[in-house]
């Protein structure tokens, strides 16, 4: 499937869309005229070298940052409107790349924090169920500054769960992971993208073998591939392709940021 094509009838309802996002720093472009749709019960992988776009679309979508033109909706619901963004944090789980953690509290005392400020109705059933599902019982009560980098990961993953959201947005989930967490963690996002929408960013290809059912490819900031995996593989394979797309959008034009 190309950027232009129809998805297929068989995939879920259309749950994040973005309609020309464009976003601008001084003289500099760091998006151009980004268009895709993600959709519910897959799991979206977006790829991209470093430097390509992904954190700034993903700040964009869950409104940490506001377009300098085009519109984003995640359930239908724009997250640039102050109302709307509220309703929004209730149903969507953001795990940003190097996310803020508060160092001096255990991941339960940070958890507990969370759900009280996101006003959840059951919050011991709610961060029972998280540390369960990152694998933080054996450090649950530690300070998170003595936490190794992969057990911080997990932290903010697990907050990211929190409240059961319809919608996970993850840039870099698997960053400072060992080879038997990234496991783990893969294992975790293929059961969830069962019946959520799930939108990951990474520039590991096999990040993205492992775990994904679609791709959106971005370059220096332009969105040069939408479309299933396994399509990908049918044009040569993932690496070769993401070297012909990538690098040829680069070549056009500057870095994005």
């Amino acid at each position: 499937m190309t950027i232009d094509d129809e998805p297929s009838s068989d995939v879920g309802e259309v749950t994040i869309r973005a309609d020309h996002l464009r976003k601008v720093h001084g003289d500099f472009v760091a998006l151009h005229e980004l268009s895709f749709e993600v959709r519910r019960g897959r799991v979206t992988a977006f790829l991209g070298p470093n430097g390509a776009g992904k954190s700034t679309t993903m700040k964009l979508l869950t409104g940490y940052l506001a377009p300098s033109s085009g519109r984003a909706s995640v359930l239908g619901l724009d997250p640039t409107d102050a109302e709307q963004r509220r309703a929004l944090a209730h149903r969507l789980g953001y795990m940003p790349e190097n996310g803020p953690l508060y160092a001096d509290m255990t991941p339960a005392e940070m958890l507990r924090f969370c759900a009280e400020v996101r006003g959840l109705p059951n919050a011991k059933g709610a961060i029972e169920r998280v540390v369960e599902q990152c694998r933080l019982s054996e450090v649950v009560h530690k300070a998170i500054r003595k936490l190794s980098k992969g057990f911080r990961q997990r932290v903010g993953m697990a907050q990211a769960l929190l409240a059961d959201p319809e919608v996970l947005i993850l840039d870099e989930p698997s960053s400072g992971l060992d080879p038997l967490q990234i496991r783990e963690l893969r294992t975790l996002i293929r059961e969830l993208g069962r019946d959520k929408t799930i939108l990951l960013s990474t520039h590991i290809l096999q990040e993205v073998e492992a775990v994904a059912d679609d791709v959106l490819m971005l370059a220096a900031g332009r969105l040069v591939f939408a479309g299933a995996l396994g399509q990908l593989d049918d044009e040569g394979g993932l690496e070769q392709r993401f070297i012909e797309l990538a690098g040829g959008a680069r070549d056009g034009g500057g870095e994005a940021a």
